[in-house]
C-alpha cells in the first residue's frame, strides 16, 4: 500500500514539476493544494482553539470550585464546551491527516533520484545532518545513516569544515525558520493560557530535533505549510476578537445539595 501511495505521490510531484520546472516549486504547489484541501478542517480547529482560549477564565473557576471533585469538574467542563460548541479534540485531526503526506514525501525524496535538485540553495534530498556531514568530510558507511552525534564528533575533529557554509547553510537556515514559526504559532495559541506556556519552548525544540534528519524537501513542505498556517491563524484570531464573548454557561454551575 505504501509503495503504491509513494508512486502516486511521485507521479503528482512529477506532474507539477512539468508545469513549474522546479522540484522546489513543485513541493510548494503541493503544499498549497494540501492546505486548500484541508482548509475546512484547519479553520474549524483554529476557531475551536480560539474559543477554548476565551473559556480559560471560566475553566479556571471550575477547577477551583471542583478541586476535590474530579468527576464534577469533568462533567461541568464538558457541559461548558458543549454550550459553546467547542471540540477539545478538533486540533488533532488536521495534523493526523497531514502525517501520511509527510511520510509519503519523505519516502519519495529518500528513494527517488532528483539529480541533486535544490531550491534557493536548499538541498531537497539532503538533511541538515547529511549536508553538514558533507561539509565536514564525513562519509556514511553503506546502509547506515548520519546521526546527530556523528556530526557533533566531526565538528570537534574538523571545525574548519564548517567554513563550507554553502553546503549546509540553506538547510540550516530553513530549520531555524521552522523552529521560529513553530514557536510563534505556539505563542499565538497559548495567549491567555498559562498552562500552555511550557509548550512554547518544548514544541520548537522538539520540531527542530525531528527536522534535523528530514530531507530538505520535507522541511520545505512543513515550513511553507507552517507559514500559511500562521496567516490563517492570524486571520481567525482577528475575526474572533471582534466577536462577542463566549457563553460562560447559561446557568452558573453550582453544586447540588447532594454534592
Amino acid at each position: 500500500m505504501w509503495e503504491a501511495a509513494s508512486n502516486a505521490m511521485y507521479g503528482l510531484l512529477s506532474t507539477i514539476h512539468n508545469f513549474v520546472g522546479s522540484w522546489g516549486l513543485a513541493v510548494i504547489v503541493l503544499t498549497l493544494l494540501v492546505r486548500l484541501l484541508l482548509h475546512p478542517l484547519n479553520h474549524k480547529q483554529l476557531v475551536s482553539m480560539q474559543k477554548m482560549q476565551k473559556l480559560q477564565p471560566r475553566i479556571k473557576m471550575l477547577q477551583e470550585k471542583y478541586k476535590d471533585d474530579k468527576e464534577g469538574l469533568s462533567r461541568e467542563t464538558m457541559a461548558l464546551y458543549k454550550e459553546n460548541k467547542v471540540n477539545p479534540a478538533a486540533g488533532c485531526l488536521p495534523l493526523l491527516v497531514q502525517l501520511p503526506i509527510l511520510i509519503l514525501l519523505f519516502r519519495v525524496l529518500m528513494n527517488s533520484d532528483f539529480g541533486g535538485a535544490s531550491f534557493l540553495g536548499i538541498t531537497l534530498e539532503g538533511s541538515v545532518l547529511t549536508t553538514m556531514a558533507e561539509a565536514l568530510g564525513v562519509v556514511a558507511a553503506e546502509g547506515t545513516n548520519i546521526g546527530f552525534m556523528t556530526v557533533v564528533k566531526a565538528i570537534m575533529a574538523n571545525p574548519s569544515g564548517l567554513a563550507s557554509f554553502g553546503l549546509y547553510g540553506p538547510n540550516l537556515l530553513l530549520l531555524g525558520l521552522i523552529i521560529f514559526v513553530t514557536w510563534y504559532q505556539q505563542r499565538m495559541s497559548s495567549t491567555g493560557n498559562p498552562q500552555m506556556a511550557m509548550m512554547n519552548w518544548f514544541m520548537p525544540v522538539f520540531m527542530g530535533f525531528i527536522c534535523l534528519s528530514l530531507p530538505g524537501g520535507v522541511m520545505l513542505y512543513w515550513g511553507a505549510s507552517s507559514f500559511i498556517g500562521v496567516g490563517q491563524q492570524w486571520w481567525v484570531l482577528h475575526k474572533t476578537s471582534q466577536e462577542g464573548k463566549p457563553t460562560l454557561y447559561k446557568d452558573n454551575p453550582t453544586k447540588s445539595k447532594e454534592d
